[in-house]
């Protein structure tokens, strides 16, 4: 797999540990947190979730840490990595402690990217809510749809086609996020079965969010997705890019 974004801040290598309390990463070099833990449905496609976020820092030179350690969560733990990324998370995953030091690690300019299930994780936390966008409430039988992009410049949408035709499974929220968030992708809802939010249906967007960058895409529940779909490896990449502090603003 070649993807051609590269990230700001990098290095030339990657390494992938499962302890991240042990690492202690060169200041100069890009490092991702992986966080895939589960306490409600677990995602089968999560190894290979992981092993593409590996294969995207292998290729562009960033470090990712993979790890389901909620301790991991405290100011010194989370202060090597410059985004945090919720890798198919369900279910409450993090503790009042943790939470308040993720808080934190988001004011202090860090970036959060959510892939997923990100957003069927932590509903009684409003903060957290905010900083994703919007909520999970359903979802119809995986099937075949038709994706509008509707900002091409974005690093995350570049490389899309205007209208990208894929199968997932295609999340309702419990509300619009449009309001609050820069809405990148769509999904026609015209294009499957089941569709609930009517016309404006966003599926993937960022904002700048309480003193850092919060990047989301709905995309991403097969682990087909992950091991042989390059344009959603590039979409993840560069959601990865922006909110490390990259280029573009939403």
């Amino acid at each position: 797999m070649a993807c051609v974004i590269l990230l700001v801040g990098c290095g030339s290598s990657a390494q992938s540990r499962s302890s991240p309390s042990q690492f202690s990463p060169s200041p100069s070099r890009l490092s991702v947190l992986a966080f895939s833990r589960t306490t409600g449905f677990r995602h089968d496609s999560i190894p290979a979730a992981i092993e593409l976020l590996r294969g995207l820092g292998t290729e562009n030179g960033f470090e990712v840490i993979a790890t389901e350690d909620p301790n991991t969560f405290t100011d010194d733990g989370l202060a090597p990595f410059r985004v945090v990324v919720f890798l198919l998370t369900t279910g409450t995953v993090l503790d009042a402690d943790q939470r308040a030091a993720f808080e934190r690690y988001v004011g202090r300019g860090g970036g959060f990217v959510g892939v997923h299930s990100a957003a069927d994780t932590e509903y009684d936390w409003a903060w957290y809510g905010d900083l994703l966008g919007a909520r999970f409430r359903t979802h119809p039988a995986v099937q075949q749809a038709t994706i509008n992009v509707e900002d091409p410049n974005h690093p995350s949408t570049a490389q899309l086609p205007a209208q990208w035709v894929r199968t997932d499974e295609w999340y309702d929220f419990r509300s619009n996020p449009r309001a609050s968030v820069h809405v990148l992708l769509t999904v026609n809802e015209a294009t499957y079965r089941g569709g609930g939010m009517g016309a404006d249906h966003p599926i993937a967007w960022c904002h700048e969010f309480g003193g850092g960058r919060s990047w989301y895409t709905a995309l991403g529940h097969s682990t087909e997705t992950y091991t042989s779909d390059q344009a959603f490896a590039t979409h993840l990449l560069g959601g990865i890019e922006w909110a490390s502090g990259g280029r573009g603003r939403c």
